[in-house]
């Protein structure tokens, strides 16, 4: 039986490396070991911000939220707990967008939850 020779499984891995390093500076674009080293943490970095995206983008709903429910003299805590009492579901991405865009619905959302 012949000896199996990893040519060419060496060298796709290589290859897939060194493509996804196109656009690194320097060193890590054109050497293996450091462009490996360079991918590895880029993926790590790549699926760590995928999570931290969702918490930072719920900041910025709640933030925005706040700031129109206090420009209509309603705390977020208070617009959120009257929300929840009147059965209104409507989530924080869409509350946010409403405080933004139509501030008369968010107004009257307010009022709702204020009573």
């Amino acid at each position: 039986m012949p000896r199996a020779k990893t040519a060419v499984a060496s060298r796709r891995r290589r290859h897939r490396i060194m493509k996804a390093a196109q656009g690194f500076r320097g060193t890590r674009r054109r050497l293996y070991r450091a462009a490996k080293e360079a991918v590895r943490h880029a993926m790590q970095y790549a699926y760590n911000h995928r999570r931290t995206r969702k918490r930072e983008f719920r900041r910025l709903w709640i933030a925005r939220i706040n700031a129109a429910s206090r420009a209509n003299g309603l705390p977020y805590s208070r617009l959120m707990a009257g929300l929840k009492r009147h059965n209104i579901e409507i989530n924080r991405k869409v509350l946010a967008e409403l405080a933004i865009r139509d501030p008369q619905a968010f107004a009257k959302l307010v009022e709702l939850a204020n009573t």
